[in-house]
């Protein structure tokens, strides 16, 4: 067994040397994974120096503190991941970040969500890709690189060929680089994942849907697409639908947030009678209703075999369309998961549901209602299920274990390496 070196030690020194103050957060996170090395012998760590830990004193992380942090890591193999969520990097910071991927040769994961970097940072980051070859998922999340920082990163796409999982999502891009990226990921054949969500889109025409879709027709490894917040309306499902009736590859399709009708939902419904690949659909926060649900439906008791998870939560959906669903997954073998709170359960409703629970078909860890007995009558209660509870945030202490909150995890395999941020659908290889 190879000997690795003391971390700590490494860092107590490069601060001597560069004349920075030591960090006490980033000195105790370095002690515990040296301990945490020790036990799991050469296997890869994941550092999670993440600011919004409440359960440890915390001092953020500086643009400074990751000149040292990333001077202690460039030659560090056993380390293959880095997670520095939520602390106060800047531009300065994705500068040293830059010059670190282009040095490193091991790390595997880096998570910036929710720091301060804004498009020069985005630059930086995007150009040191186009010569890193190991690096295989990056969040970027919240950070506000807007429309020319998302352009760099559309470049990368174009010559990077190692990124499997990009996560661009809540980062002010607009309808210049969504457009890019989309056109790049025509002919990347790498990237197996990717979030673009909350986009600022001032257009109503729905363009960058439009070239969305057309990457579908060509994409042939992607698997996971999120287009949360488009602003999205019939128009754009309609031309998803007509790409994905030619698409083999694409598992997991996130439309939560959008403005998307009945007539919208219809496309789908005949889209999920011909498709045999889609496993997961996110229809949260939309308008479908009643009519909506029944076309859903009938596509999922008919002609649907593949479909494993559905989210309609607040819906605008009442009895009539809930207890179709229900019904639905009487005959739908394959549907496993479904989430339907904010939508107006009658009592028929909540009988359909305690049904399904009580017989077996539905698991109570496989949706987001259980129900109870008042006064002789059923009622629904809320329960915290999900596809993607923990999108924005993962428990301090200890892994995710609860794959009840995050269907998406449950749903297929995924290499242990990612299993430790719960954010994409599992990929299998």
């Amino acid at each position: 067994m190879s000997v690795h070196p003391d971390l700590h030690q490494r860092y107590v020194r490069a601060c001597q040397n560069l004349g920075q103050p030591e960090n006490p957060f980033i000195a105790d996170v370095l002690r515990e994974a040296n301990k945490n090395d020790k036990i799991r012998g050469t296997k890869g760590i994941t550092l999670k120096i993440a600011g919004n830990n409440h359960l440890v004193p915390v001092q953020r992380v500086t643009d400074d503190d990751l000149r040292v942090l990333a001077s202690v890591l460039r030659d560090t193999v056993f380390v293959t991941g880095l997670d520095l969520r939520c602390n106060v990097l800047t531009d300065a910071g994705a500068k040293h970040m830059g010059t670190f991927l282009q040095e490193n040769s091991t790390l595997q994961y880096l998570n910036l969500m929710f720091n301060d970097i804004g498009t020069s940072g985005a630059e930086l980051i995007a150009r040191a890709l186009h010569r890193n070859e190991t690096l295989l998922y990056l969040r970027m999340t919240g950070n506000k690189i807007g429309d020319k920082g998302g352009m760099f990163f559309a470049s990368m796409l174009q010559i990077n060929s190692t990124l499997e999982k990009l996560d661009l999502g809540d980062c002010d891009m607009g309808t210049q680089c969504l457009t890019a990226i989309a056109t790049a990921l025509t002919q990347n054949k790498s990237v197996k994942a990717i979030n673009l969500n909350r986009p600022l889109l001032y257009s109503q025409e729905e363009e960058t849907t439009v070239h969305v879709a057309l990457m579908l027709r060509n994409n042939s490894s992607l698997v996971e697409l999120h287009l949360c917040k488009h602003e999205m309306k019939n128009f754009g499902v309609e031309r998803l639908c007509e790409a994905l009736n030619g698409n083999s590859s694409l598992r997991y399709l996130d439309l939560s947030c959008n403005k998307i009708t009945r007539d919208g939902v219809k496309f789908l419904g005949e889209l999920l009678k011909r498709n045999q690949t889609l496993e997961i659909l996110d229809l949260s926060a939309n308008r479908i209703e009643d009519d909506g649900a029944i076309y859903l439906s009938e596509a999922l008791a008919l002609c649907n075999s593949s479909l494993q998870a559905l989210s309609v939560v607040s819906n605008n959906i009442s009895g009539k369309g809930l207890v179709a669903l229900s019904d639905a997954m009487k005959t739908n073998v394959e549907l496993s998961y479904i989430y339907i709170w904010g939508n107006k359960f009658d009592e028929a409703t909540c009988m359909a549901f305690s049904e399904l629970i009580q017989t077996g078909r539905l698991k109570p860890n496989c949706t987001d209602v259980e129900p109870y007995e008042v006064d002789g009558h059923v009622r629904l209660a809320e329960l915290s299920h999900g596809l993607k509870k923990h999108y924005y945030w993962t428990p301090s202490c200890g892994e995710v274990t609860n794959n009840d909150a995050n269907a998406s995890l449950a749903i297929a395999a995924v290499s242990e390496y990612f299993v430790k941020i719960p954010i994409f659908v599992v990929l299998q290889s």
